[in-house]
């Protein structure tokens, strides 16, 4: 809908998997034709990398080892090295060299360090990975404190690792009350919250997730997405930071 990349740029969509999921890549490829939508100029579905990172300007790197109940982002590390160190030769090899890489599949910063060693005439600058979608459950839920929406709340800072030793800091975060931006902690008033459960909250959001689910993040990953690349190919306005592994 041009929210990504803006309102009048054409998107060529290229769908990468593994061999055995091709059947279910053409189911996704003919309900995105179907959908009818006006700004996606084309659908590519492959099992080839060569194919799905010819010519690049965007790469999402989400295929990895799906986190389930109970498992820490660490365990999928093993699992996950061979994925992005293909890609990554793949992208290098492929791609243009002003590709920007945006590395989701967890965990996420490893396995976009991963990706960038495995591309070494890409610029490391290119490369970034998601903590995104940690700096909106931030911004949600100083918001839900607060009975506003979140576009009311900015400048929440995700430091460390995608993971549950990250730290969310609203030090410098801002909300609009009645019209006028006051610190966090001055509307919230209770340094006791954001100290205590406001942290853990968002650091156990995830597995918190999983345990309702049975399965992992889905549509708040891809609004965080959205979000990241927008930042990425846009910018953020004028005062307002925002983060990124």
């Amino acid at each position: 809908n041009g929210s990504v990349f803006g309102k009048d740029q054409p998107i060529i969509l290229v769908l990468l998997d593994i061999t055995p999921m091709m059947g279910v890549l053409d189911g996704v490829l003919m309900e995105l034709q179907d959908c009818a939508l006006p700004l996606l100029k084309d659908v590519v579905a492959t099992d080839k990398e060569e194919v799905a990172f010819k010519d690049l300007d965007v790469a999402v790197l989400v295929g990895s080892m799906p986190r389930r109940d109970g498992m820490e982002r660490k365990d999928l590390l093993k699992a996950n090295v061979k994925i992005f160190k293909s890609q990554g030769t793949a992208l290098d090899k492929y791609a243009k060299k002003s590709v920007k890489v945006i590395v989701v599949g967890n965990p996420a910063n490893t396995n976009c360090l991963t990706a960038s060693k495995s591309a070494p005439s890409i610029p490391k600058e290119n490369f970034s990975c998601l903590t995104r979608l940690d700096h909106n459950r931030a911004k949600a839920q100083v918001a839900l404190k607060l009975g506003v929406t979140s576009d009311d709340v900015k400048n929440v800072i995700i430091w460390g690792n995608h993971s549950s030793t990250q730290y969310p800091d609203v030090n410098h975060a801002k909300v609009k009350l009645q019209g006028k931006e006051v610190g966090v902690y001055e509307a919230i008033k209770n340094d006791s919250w954001l100290k205590g459960e406001f942290i853990t909250t968002v650091q156990q959001r995830g597995a918190a997730v999983i345990k309702a689910r049975k399965l992992s993040s889905a549509m708040s990953a891809a609004k965080a997405i959205c979000d990241h690349i927008r930042d990425i190919w846009f910018g953020t306005p004028e005062g307002e930071f925002v983060s990124m592994g």
